[in-house]
């Protein structure tokens, strides 16, 4: 009988509070801060400092949720989010329901730029692909694909005044677009080095671009063309503006009233310049040009030699607009940051939002002479790799470990319960009543915490090296630990009186060592306690007896050095994982290989047995936990999920969970489900996945070049696109010989009734086949006709003649009748048996215009409802939000030396 096994599946990752591939956002009230964790978006309310929403896509039935690249808010809606992902993808969220509302594929790489208009209608995205797509939110497809850059996109804004859209790539080049033609019709080739960000302010007057040069450069847009349409330049340079730090741009934005300019570098500082309005720049260029001629009378001139004078005061340059204000100093490296559309306080002048390196979140607050950290999300997570993993017998308490803190969580919410300042800890376990925790450190060193007051309770110098490895002795009455100083040292447990405590606490007496001649990477006691094995350096593992420290066994094959151990629980297996890719299974009594497995791609980091069996999980630097069966030497389930190199597993003592630590700082939680699976069931799922993947040209690379300034499909062929375009020809086929049938019925003259098909699911030839084409995703729909053959494309218009008089989808029939008749627009001109239904499809003009008119008395009646209401209340419904603009921008357009200036005032007239 075939052999089943039990599936594994994720089900929580938490340790996350930021991810450095990803920027920031406020929501449009300034009270919520969403930040990409990994494949998560995390919605944080950053005053109270919790996570009020975690929104990640479904897991595939193969492979790992994407990582979240980009975000951007909506700028007509509070509650709708976009996100792009590292395989190309498109999501729309609702941070209020808390549920995905759309998903868009059409980018062949990572998605590293997203940015709205101004009423949220359209939507840009670059990519690593080198390609820019425009997207439509409303009907949730792709417009078109500009192509030119010759390298990644960094970033993206549209220019409402004129339609344009701006982009920069790594290739150097700042390109404008014009989103009515398609075109490109301006390079900018003033950078001499790859161009990371820019951004224009919210009166688009002024566009900044920064590299990783030393200057921002500021342009000037153009809203009026030149006398010769063939050289309008829309971006005219200003010049450029010298900022303090040497690193790289990273991100510039504007505030929303434009009168500030966040610049975020690749080092440890932000920088906030201000936005001078004309008035300011005039007053600052005439005072430039007026201590430029004062300098020049200063020096001496010869008698004949005349003296040009400067021309009128009204040429600018981009230090007359632009002045440094504040620079944000941070402890760790800035990866994001964005800028708070409310102000908290009167004297602030804005409120920033950064995102670290090390896996935490600031808000800095802003005034004109200093700034200040008012709030930090940091506890959640560790501030580097989880070096560490365990678990308690019962599995209700996580201690992980990294290169200061020690974490004690809950593994099934993922609450973080304690944090403890500690060394670089490499490993640890609990102790007796899980009420102590023994973490051995890098300097050698092994610390005793409190688990109950989060305290450490002692530090004991236990080796002069690293400490790679402890394992706990059976009786529980000691531990032993392995260093790279060559010692294995036993440890027994102790209670001593404290003096200035009440009660015992924990302490450990070293009581045996014994002394190898490689350096020790990890040691591991059979669970019987008989047996002590010990892994080297030098690839080898050996084995003694517990009591008496004499050798008993070496084993030897591994040609790198092993890293990790374990022994079955009923003691008859050894495995081991070494940095040469394989595990190796042995036999304990005679201490032969019984198989050498390849277990990963690159090095194995950690493996542990499922108590009470055979079966073993392992983990390593490929990102993948793999799921084995020792018996039978075969490979059952591959993990995937994390993003980084696994360091750590621990497996709960019913083998119900494993959790899983990783160089991406997350930790993740499989659990056991009821689901049954056979191994060659699953061999099948992965050639099935292997064979899907060559169908999906999302990573592949671009055959030709683009050419200069060109556009095109905003599609992709992927699985879905293929597998929507199956599913509309098999709903074709099946309408044909239905309708083939009701036809013969009719023609029969059968006086009994005719019995539908009951696949049709109750409904007409024509109902089934739009039923169909609705069910695909309205961002597939393109591609998925641009794989029907014409044939089937022919049936197809003969159904929209028939769905133009029903009225009641009108939008996606004039959909399906625009593609249809644009892709295949040269064949049906040279049918003549496709003419009639060309011609009759040419009817829907008068459902549009029906369903336009429709439209616009709901528009009407909708306005001449809200004008009733503002009659009949004191409330303002229409003006609100403008005056509110026009209230931030008096008070944000007051200068620091106006208040000072009236602050004197008052003093005069109080005394």
């Amino acid at each position: 009988m075939v052999k089943s096994y039990l599936r594994y599946e994720e089900c929580n990752s938490f340790g996350v509070v930021v991810s450095a591939e990803s920027n920031l956002c406020y929501d449009s009230t300034g009270k919520l801060l969403i930040a990409g964790a990994l494949d998560k978006l995390l919605v944080w309310n950053v005053k109270q400092g919790l996570c009020v929403h975690s929104l990640a896509p479904s897991l595939p039935e193969s492979g790992s949720r994407p990582a979240v690249t980009a975000i951007a808010c909506t700028p007509a809606s509070s509650s709708l989010v976009a996100s792009g992902y590292s395989d190309g993808s498109l999501r729309i969220w609702d941070i209020v329901k808390g549920a995905c509302e759309s998903t868009m594929n059409s980018h062949r790489g990572a998605v590293t730029a997203l940015r709205y208009n101004k009423n949220g209608s359209l939507l840009a995205t670059g990519s690593k692909d080198t390609d820019v797509i425009v997207w439509d939110t409303v009907g949730e497809t792709g417009l078109f694909r500009l192509q030119g850059h010759r390298d990644q996109v960094t970033d993206v804004v549209f220019i409402e005044n004129g339609n344009k859209l701006l982009t920069s790539s790594k290739d150097t080049f700042v390109r404008v677009w014009d989103i009515q033609t398609q075109a490109c019709v301006q390079t900018i080739v003033s950078h001499r080095s790859e161009v990371w960000s820019l951004d224009v302010d919210p009166l688009e007057r002024y566009v900044v671009t920064g590299g990783a040069d030393m200057e921002l450069r500021l342009f000037q847009v153009s809203s009026e063309p030149s006398s010769d349409p063939g050289k309008w330049e829309v971006l005219q340079l200003l010049g450029d503006v010298k900022k303090q730090s040497h690193d790289r741009v990273v991100t510039l934005r504007f505030n929303e009233l434009g009168t500030l300019l966040g610049c975020q570098c690749a080092g440890k500082s932000l920088e906030v310049y201000s936005l001078h309005d004309d008035k300011e720049a005039l007053k600052k260029a005439k005072r430039r040009k007026r201590r430029k001629r004062e300098k020049a009378d200063k020096t001496e001139k010869p008698e004949n030699v005349a003296v040009t004078e400067p021309e009128d005061g009204n040429e600018f340059q981009a230090s007359d607009y632009i002045r440094l204000l504040q620079i944000v100093r941070l402890k760790h490296k800035a990866r994001s940051f964005a800028i708070s559309p409310l102000h908290s306080r009167k004297e602030v002048m804005c409120t920033l939002a950064v995102s670290l390196h090390n896996n935490s979140l600031e808000v800095h607050e802003v005034q004109a002479e200093s700034s200040a950290k008012v709030h930090s999300i940091d506890l959640p997570g560790h501030r580097s790799d989880v070096r560490s993993a365990v678990l308690t017998m019962d599995g209700t308490l996580l201690l992980t470990t990294s290169h200061n803190a020690v974490k004690i969580w809950n593994p099934t919410t993922g609450s973080c319960l304690r944090t403890m300042e500690a060394g670089y800890g490499l490993c640890g376990l609990f102790g007796p009543g899980n009420h102590h925790a023994i973490v051995g450190t890098k300097t050698g060193a092994l610390e005793i915490f409190d688990v109950r007051s989060g305290e450490r309770v002692r530090a004991v110098e236990a080796h002069s090296g690293a400490v790679w490895s402890v394992s706990a002795l059976p009786n529980g009455e000691g531990f032993v630990t392995g260093s790279a100083d060559n010692d294995v040292k036993f440890w027994r447990f102790d209670l001593v009186q404290a003096d200035d405590k009440a009660f015992k606490q924990l302490t450990i007496e070293n009581v045996r060592t014994l002394r190898m001649a490689e350096d020790v990477l990890a040691v591991r006691v059979s669970p019987d306690g008989k047996y002590l094995a010990v892994a080297l350096l030098d690839s080898t593992v050996k084995i003694f007896f517990t009591d008496s420290l004499k050798f008993y066994l070496s084993l030897y094959g591994h040609k790198l050095p092993v890293l990790c151990i374990d022994i079955s629980s009923d003691g008859a297996l050894l495995a081991s994982g070494s940095a040469d890719k394989n595990m190796k299974i042995w036999g304990m009594d005679f201490g032969d290989c019984h198989k050498s497995l390849f277990a990963h791609h690159d090095s194995v980091m950690a493996l542990k047995f499922v108590p009470n069996t055979h079966y073993i999980f392992s983990v390593g630097k490929d990102r993948v936990v793999n799921y084995w069966d020792a018996d039978k030497f075969q490979h059952l389930l591959r993990l995937e999920g994390h993003h980084a190199e696994i360091w750590c597993l621990a497996v709960s003592f019913y083998g119900d969970f494993i959790i899983t630590g990783s160089h991406d700082r997350s930790i993740r939680r499989w659990e056991r489900t009821e689901e049954p699976f056979f191994i060659e069931e699953e061999r099948e799922k992965q050639l099935e996945a292997r064979f899907d993947s060559e169908l999906d040209d999302s990573r592949a690379p671009r055959q030709e070049a683009p050419e200069e300034g060109a556009s095109g499909l905003a599609g992709r062929k992927t699985q879905d696109t293929v597998s929507a375009a199956d599913s509309i020809i098999d709903a074709l086929d099946l309408a044909e010989e239905e309708r083939k049938k009701i036809l013969e019925h009719k023609e029969a003259g059968e006086k009994t009734k005719f019995q539908p098909n009951v696949m049709m699911l109750g409904l007409s030839p024509a109902a089934y086949v739009l039923r169909a084409v609705t069910s695909v995703r309205p961002s597939d729909l393109e591609q998925a006709f641009l794989m029907l053959p014409f044939s089937d494309a022919l049936k197809l218009l003969e159904y929209v003649k028939q769905w133009i008089p029903d009225g009641s989808q009108v939008e996606i029939v004039g959909r399906v009748a625009t593609m249809l008749l644009r892709i295949h627009h040269e064949q049906l001109i040279a049918t003549p048996s496709a003419r009639a239904i060309v011609t009759s499809v040419q009817e829907i003009h008068g459902s549009v215009r029906s369903f336009k008119n429709v439209l616009g008395r709901n528009i009407a009646a909708m306005s001449y409802v809200q004008d009733l209401l503002a009659l009949s209340t004191n409330a303002l419904f229409k003006d609100a939000g403008a005056k509110l603009s026009e209230i931030r921008k008096k008070l944000s357009s007051f200068p620091e030396k106006q208040e000072g200036h009236n602050k004197n005032k008052k003093r005069q007239k109080l005394q």
